[in-house]
């Protein structure tokens, strides 16, 4: 590719305490906790609204926060859910069993409920927003971060900041910074959520679902036999949410195969339209509201941590001092193709070795969030330090909101003591995040984070 060298000036705005790529869970986790505890924050995004997944991706149901026994996730992502509930924006059915106990259980929301609920949270805790802003480029030397180049309708920015906090997902400030990321050569599919009105719920059975599916796929209804199908989830009175269409060897990292994703997923959304109007009691009458504005993504880059969350670290319900959160979702690494090895893969790894029992839950420790060696960069969200198994367990709503959560507490912290985010104090950032509502059962605390030279402990599923 021919490169080209282009000289400009570009205008510097004044300095905020923390500049916040990505206005996903983990990034309005992240906003407000800082903005309540008094920093100047700046939350850029580049759609119309904040929420993300949950809003311009359609993904309008969050996943367990409970484990069968009492809920794990609380700060941020539970005043959101109560509030929601509060607010009637939850499906009827849904009470707070499905968040505050029951064990492997989704909770439906309206994503319109959620846009506005986020639009209120940081507006309260004081928190710029930028949206239809993009980041551009990073001022990065020495493993720190000084400032962030972004574009909106305005033209370009140079925005300093004392620290950073990357939310984008795919790690874009933390790789334009020159942090190190791995990418896994056998990538989770995405996939392109819809919206859909007159469903006559009394009447539909998801638990039929699947020999359904079997049954159109046999018959060649699809243009591709996919026999992972989440499905039609209720949103509503007569709405629902649909989670099918794996995107299959689109790479999310490049801007053409996202293009042709986007294309292929609003394809196969009529597919699946016309296969419950035909098969499912009760779609009969189903209609397409909406396609999603963002493609569901599932996996891109992630970070080379101070830490990296390993298979087996979920495998021991492995407890850390310096946790910052807890979860028990079962590893959920979708089907990469067609094939009927892959299928009985997915189906093994989801009942056989990675579910964790009612009661269960791990620890997700703060150094995942931290770039080897950075002073002023934390990232939170599905880009963090994780191999690929855990990955597919903490790349999800709530635990992007608890990551969130610590990153912003964290920034703050840090700017208060003069620490950096290599050698916080995780002792005193624990005690916080407690003092905000998070559970954090740890008996033991300690003021140095865990740490592992993942350098020397990388493997096929690992790979810069």
């Amino acid at each position: 590719m021919a490169h080209y060298t282009l000289t400009r000036e570009i205008p510097k705005t004044s300095a905020y305490d923390i500049v916040i790529a990505g206005g996903g869970p983990a990034g309005t986790a992240a906003a407000i906790v800082a903005g309540r505890l008094g920093a100047k924050v700046l939350l850029i995004e580049a759609t119309g609204c904040l929420g993300g997944m949950g809003t311009s991706g359609l993904v309008t149901a969050f996943d367990p926060m409970a484990n069968g026994e009492q809920n794990l996730v609380g700060g941020i992502m539970l005043e959101i859910v109560e509030t929601m509930y509060e607010r009637g924006q939850l499906p009827p059915h849904v009470t707070p069993e499905f968040w505050r106990r029951k064990y492997h259980c989704w909770t439906q929301f309206r994503a319109e409920g959620l846009k506005q609920l986020l639009d209120d949270m940081t507006q309260d805790a004081g928190v710029e927003v930028l949206l239809f802003t993009t980041l551009v480029d990073v001022d990065a030397d020495e493993q720190s971060v000084n400032g962030a180049i972004i574009n909106n309708i305005e033209g370009f920015h140079y925005v300093p900041s004392k620290t950073f906090i990357d939310c984008t997902g795919d790690a874009v400030l933390a790789h334009l910074a020159g942090v190190p990321c791995r990418t896994n050569p056998h990538f989770m599919p995405g996939t392109l959520c819809s919206l859909h009105a007159g469903v006559d719920w009394d009447r539909a059975a998801k638990h039929s679902q699947q020999a359904l599916l079997e049954q159109a796929i046999g018959a060649g209804h699809f243009t591709q036999p996919d026999r992972h199908l989440p499905g039609l989830t209720r949103a509503g009175g007569q709405l629902g949410y649909l989670n099918g269409g794996h995107l299959f060897g689109k790479n999310a990292l490049n801007a053409r195969e996202r293009t042709e994703g986007m294309i292929l997923g609003r394809k196969l959304v009529r597919e699946y339209v016309d296969f419950y109007r035909k098969y499912m009691p009760g779609c009969e009458n189903m209609e397409l509201v909406c396609t999603a504005a963002l493609m569901g993504v599932r996996e891109t880059r992630r970070i080379v941590g101070e830490y990296e969350l390993c298979f087996a670290d979920y495998q021991a319900r492995r407890q850390f001092p310096d946790q910052i959160g807890v979860f028990n979702k079962f590893v959920d690494i979708h089907v990469r193709d067609c094939s009927d090895e892959e299928y009985a893969r997915f189906q093994h790894e989801m009942s056989d070795i990675g579910r964790l029992k009612q009661g269960e839950c791990f620890g997700i420790p703060y150094g995942i969030l931290v770039p080897k060696g950075w002073q002023n960069l934390w990232v939170a969200g599905r880009c963090n330090s994780s191999d690929v198994m855990v990955h597919g367990s903490i790349r999800v709503m709530p635990a992007a909101a608890m990551m969130g959560q610590a990153a912003g507490t964290a920034a703050v912290q840090a700017i208060q003591t003069g620490q950096t985010a290599c050698a916080l104090d995780t002792e005193r950032l624990v005690f916080s995040l407690r003092d905000q509502g998070a559970y954090l059962p740890q008996g033991t605390l300690c003021r140095e984070m865990t740490r592992r030279d993942v350098s020397q402990d990388r493997g096929v599923n690992n790979e810069v």
